[in-house]
């Protein structure tokens, strides 16, 4: 069946939401702010979930008819369950969950363990995907089926990304997922997450406590600066993120579930030198063969 299009302005779009209902944490800046955007291009009604009021005030402006804000703590489960009955409540239903909201959290590793970091660390980015999940349920069995999608990070995948509280929690996040495809399968409700890479979003000036505006010029930074520290020579952006979980909530990803999407521009293929000829590989330093002399012997072998 041919896609539908619609227009919104002067941008020709189509209708891959259409009818939909979906709640955003986190929808106030970043990825969630980009998925926002491309879920109500998409013909999405969207509740959008934040701690930031005016921020979510503003959106509720700008997109009359179409969203609606809640003030949202996801540490506080009692707000997730609020955001979400909302939701159903004023569009009808609920059809997609994205449980999004999240910051760096705790900086402290193994040895400097601090407990009520953890724990505030992992109330934010892994309780609150369970509770979102739990919450979200009995409003997707109404609807004869929903779409949840869970955002986790490359910092689940390997080490030296994040530190340990969130990589651990972002771990967490992949595995609650598979195992709730195993439950949620019967209600017609698929799960999946998106793994992000390293992405130009304000949560790198939250860890250096830089505040709104300066978390916003950083993230502008990195993304003019970050090209090179990606296989693909570009910034990971939160558009790209939110085109990711676009694919997800949608039908086109009917007979997906339990499982995830590596969004990183190709950071976690390998190490460094296993993509950009000038860095050196731990086999190369340990024989003492230099670039100049690898970069020698392939033009040999290739002559």
């Amino acid at each position: 069946m041919p896609m539908a299009f619609r227009m919104m302005g002067d941008q020709s779009v189509s209708d891959r939401l259409k009818g939909k209902v979906a709640v955003i944490t986190g929808a106030a800046s970043g990825i969630g702010l980009a998925t926002v955007e491309l879920f109500i291009e998409e013909g999405a009604r969207v509740l959008a979930a934040d701690v930031q009021e005016d921020a979510g005030r503003a959106l509720e402006q700008r997109f009359q008819g179409v969203l609606r804000f809640a003030r949202c703590d996801v540490t506080e489960p009692p707000q997730i369950l609020h955001a979400i009955d909302s939701a159903a409540e004023h569009f009808g239903g609920l059809d997609i969950l994205f449980s999004n909201a999240g910051a760096a959290g705790s900086l402290t590793g193994v040895e400097n363990w601090d407990a009520v970091a953890w724990d505030a660390t992992h109330a934010l980015l892994l309780r609150s995907v369970v509770a979102g999940a739990s919450y979200a349920v009995p409003h997707m069995k109404r609807r004869g089926g929903g779409a949840i999608v869970n955002t986790s990070s490359m910092s689940a995948l390997q080490a030296g990304y994040a530190p340990l509280a969130y990589s651990v929690a972002k771990a967490g996040v992949l595995h609650f997922t598979r195992l709730a495809a195993t439950e949620l399968s019967a209600h017609r409700i698929r799960i999946n997450a998106v793994v992000p890479g390293f992405i130009a979003t304000s949560i790198f000036g939250g860890i250096f406590n830089l505040g709104l505006e300066g978390s916003r010029q950083m993230a502008a930074q990195i993304a003019e600066r970050s090209g090179s520290a990606n296989p693909i020579g570009r910034s990971g952006l939160p558009r790209d993120i939110a085109e990711a979980a676009l694919f997800l909530a949608s039908d086109a990803a009917g007979f997906v579930t339990g499982t995830y999407l590596t969004v990183d521009g190709g950071i976690t293929i390998g190490p460094r030198h296993a993509w950009d000829p000038k860095t050196p590989s731990p086999m190369t330093d340990a024989m003492g063969i230099s670039q100049e002399q690898l970069q020698a012997l392939r033009k040999a072998r290739q002559a």
